[in-house]
């Protein structure tokens, strides 16, 4: 889900990331067994004291709104920027429970939704988990209930210790496995052709290398074009895989296999990819990620907008 505030400040401070590391990773610990009412209540007011004081990240949450939402008021953008701003935080808390917490909790504060018997084919699978805060505990809860072997692509964190805590958590259920994002495509391909699912998160601007300007809400975003690619050498079926938050905990929404999907048109699947997601977003707006530079490559010769 990004980085986290903790991360972010380990890569402004790294002698302070450190120490803040291991005391992130200890608090969530003891925090585990509280009432998901008062961890969503703490999550709240942690994102509510972020929106005045985070002004660099509130200022990329509302370009990005800005430039995918122009028909909306400024009033509306800044409700929804605000209330992403509490709903990180509240899925950050939530990391407590699904990671640490009795695995009852998770059969108890998940449901899975939708064509879930797609996930119990043997059959390699990439799912594509778009960057909804719930996306931690939809993987999570897959892994405990569908999948037997899994794997996803994971970003090397600065801080040692919260790199050590997130790669654990995602590793909890299940035979999941890490890989590096260095390490290229050969054992993604690998992985799939050996019959594991792979978890997939390919919308965020990974910058221009290997990527290609597709429509993002009509403003041409730099997009890796993982998911048909993965499919395609993968010999692997693409299945949408949403996470919504709910009052009760999450939603997992499970859909139907692309069909026909991918085609020998990259350009065309990777724009098709990002046109099925803001279908999603435009139902659940302030679940998105939109702290995340998504326009911070931009083609030759157009200005940057943040």
């Amino acid at each position: 889900m990004g980085e986290s505030p903790c991360a972010q400040a380990a890569k402004a401070d790294p002698a302070r990331g450190r120490w803040t590391g291991r005391l992130v990773v200890r608090l969530m610990r003891l925090i585990a067994p509280l009432p998901l009412p008062v961890l969503r209540g703490a999550g709240w007011l942690l994102g509510s004291l972020c929106w005045p004081l985070a002004r660099g990240r509130r200022h990329v949450a509302l370009v990005n709104l800005r430039l995918c939402f122009p028909q909306w008021s400024e009033k509306r953008r800044r409700q929804v920027a605000r209330q992403s701003f509490i709903c990180f935080f509240q899925a950050f808390l939530d990391r407590a429970w699904v990671w640490h917490g009795a695995p009852r909790l998770l059969l108890e504060r998940v449901r899975i939704t939708g064509q879930a018997d797609e996930l119990r084919r043997p059959e390699a699978a990439v799912l594509f988990a778009p960057h909804f805060y719930g996306m931690d505990a939809g993987g999570s809860a897959i892994m405990q209930r569908l999948i037997q072997r899994g794997c996803t692509i994971y970003t090397i964190q600065r801080d040692a210790a919260l790199d050590a805590w997130m790669r654990q958590g995602r590793q909890r259920f299940g035979d999941v496995q890490p890989l590096n994002r260095e390490d290229g495509v050969k054992p993604v391909i690998k992985a799939l052709r050996g019959g594991r699912y792979l978890y997939l998160l390919p919308d965020m601007n990974f910058g221009p290398q290997e990527s290609i300007f597709v429509p993002f809400y009509g403003v041409p975003a730099a997009t890796v074009p993982s998911l048909p690619r993965f499919a395609r050498l993968g010999r692997a079926r693409v299945i949408p895989v949403i996470t919504r938050m709910t009052a009760a905990g999450y939603e997992v929404q499970v859909h139907a296999p692309w069909q026909g999907y991918p085609t020998d048109d990259v350009q065309a699947d990777t724009a098709l990819m990002n046109e099925r997601l803001q279908e999603w977003i435009n139902a659940m707006p302030e679940q998105y990620y939109w702290v995340h530079k998504r326009f911070k490559t931009r083609p030759e010769g157009e200005p940057p907008v943040y």
